[in-house]
């Protein structure tokens, strides 16, 4: 089925590149689809608001019917995942089915979810209703946090069976980007031994995403000088919040720096620089102390497929640069989270010592930053926030350094630097139990605990009475919860 809505703007652009870079698919329609979550806000944005309303949208959102003069299509692209080469890969359970002109620029919408593809590798080309209320919520919830990352329009629900662990119902994500590409598009032609193909792609890229690169001497250089920047400042904005990818395979990574592909995610609730939130990752390998080493790695493995483009040296130059710029960027992300104005080399021994603590304690990472906003310069130490150490001596005499600090900055008052760390450091976040219980209830058939967190995370910095409950520590069943790579 073919549907025809004028007052949406399409652009191809993706979709007009050659054949190789993708195949034209149909997705497999979806039984008595419901519309499940609405991004209303997102929808204005786009300039979508009143699509909700039109006859049809909701079987475009499912699946089960496509836009007149666009073809939906799937790309193709290869990975290293878990630090093997895996060989091609591709979208085996998303597909591109629009691109459309918006104020904010060209935006593609992307149903994951909607049916087999050449690339799903046997598999069935579905995503359950438990991953989707998980994608949905946390795209939003990072981009509330102000964190790079792709978005989410729609969810939609379908009462037919899918069978994962054990059989789930079926729900299709509408995604947005400016684009979906990945370390993996390059690595897939590089690796097939057709460079004028990664040619092909760089020059594209530079001309829609990165045009002052095309005014330099060397644009694939420059290039990826853009890309290992935007992807330090990314991991260093993960770190600060506590967040975990849990599957940064090359093909999970992206060229425009977004947050990509969310599966077996989770935000820290008791700090652990060890935390490895996905139970299928025995080794560790995606931890959180090791996301921006791995994000190095996998750097280095796009920077192969320029090297004949740009040489070795030029290369090794460029990722060099990696470390200091996560390093200034996580630097100042601290000094903002610590309410200091000026960041200094020696706040490193600081910052250091008081991950040292909080390690001891697995002090909770979100809600320990909230109570030290309230730290005042002098005077006792609130018993809220230093109950939440094991050392409490210890604490002490940090907390001692910290003041002595805060006086060198010329903080200028405890209400200012409150309201100031407050905006950095997050009231909420989506951490794995709310997830779980809002899928409870979704699988039920109730929604509104869903819009209710949605709500919530949609102004996480906001001091919201009204959702406290979702700022409380984690209950003990918590503990228990495990997440994989098919979450």
């Amino acid at each position: 089925m073919k549907h025809t809505f004028p007052d949406l703007p399409l652009a191809p652009r993706f979709a007009a590149l050659p054949d190789r870079f993708h195949s034209r698919v149909q997705s497999t329609p979806l039984p008595q689809p419901s519309l499940i979550a609405w991004n209303e806000a997102l929808a204005t944005e786009l300039r979508l608001d009143s699509a909700a309303g039109k006859l049809g949208w909701v079987d475009f959102l499912a699946g089960n019917s496509s836009l007149t003069g666009y073809p939906q299509i799937a790309s193709v692209y290869s990975g290293h995942q878990f630090g093997v080469w895996a060989g091609q890969l591709g979208d085996g359970r998303a597909m591109l089915v629009a691109e459309i002109d918006t104020p904010a620029g060209i935006r593609e919408l992307q149903l994951k979810g909607a049916g087999q593809t050449p690339y799903s590798r046997r598999a069935d080309g579905r995503a359950v209703l438990r991953s989707s209320i998980r994608e949905y919520l946390c795209s939003e919830a990072m981009h509330a946090l102000g964190i790079p990352t792709t978005r989410a329009l729609a969810l939609v629900g379908s009462p037919q069976p899918v069978w994962r662990e054990t059989v789930e119902t079926a729900a299709v994500v509408t995604r947005v980007a400016p684009s979906f590409l990945r370390f993996g598009h390059f690595e897939h032609f590089h690796h097939r031994d057709q460079q004028d193909a990664v040619r092909e792609l760089a020059d594209w890229t530079i001309a829609q995403f990165y045009p002052e690169c095309a005014a330099t001497a060397q644009p694939y250089l420059a290039l990826l000088h853009a890309v290992v920047e935007r992807t330090a400042r990314l991991i260093a904005a993960w770190q600060a919040v506590g967040f975990c990818h849990g599957v940064m395979n090359t093909d999970n990574m992206s060229l425009l720096g977004l947050t990509l592909d969310y599966g077996p995610f989770g935000f820290m609730d008791g700090f652990d620089a060890g935390y490895v939130c996905n139970h299928s990752d025995d080794r560790g390998r995606y931890s959180y102390e090791q996301q921006p080493q791995i994000g190095l790695w996998n750097l280095h493995c796009l920077a192969q497929t320029l090297l004949p483009e740009i040489g070795r040296d030029a290369a090794v130059e460029a990722l060099q640069r990696y470390q200091t710029i996560f390093e200034d960027h996580f630097g100042d992300l601290l000094r903002q989270k610590l309410g200091l104005r000026q960041w200094r080399e020696e706040d490193w021994g600081l910052a250091g010592d008081l991950m040292a603590l909080l390690q001891a304690a697995h002090t909770d990472w979100t809600i320990f930053w909230r109570r030290l906003a309230m730290l005042p310069a002098q005077g006792a130490i609130p018993a809220e926030l230093r109950d939440m150490l094991l050392d409490r001596d210890a604490f002490d005499t940090w907390v001692a350094a910290y003041r002595a600090r805060l006086g060198e900055d010329g903080s200028l008052g405890d209400t200012e630097r409150a309201t100031r760390m407050n905006a950095v450091n997050p009231k909420y976040v989506l951490r794995n139990h709310l997830a779980e219980e809002v899928i409870r209830a979704a699988q039920q058939g109730d929604h509104d605990p869903l819009h209710r967190l949605a709500a919530a995370l949609a102004h996480p910095y906001d001091d919201t009475p009204e959702y406290d409950e979702f700022a409380a520590l984690p209950p003990d069943w918590a503990r228990t919860l495990s997440v994989s790579c098919s979450s």
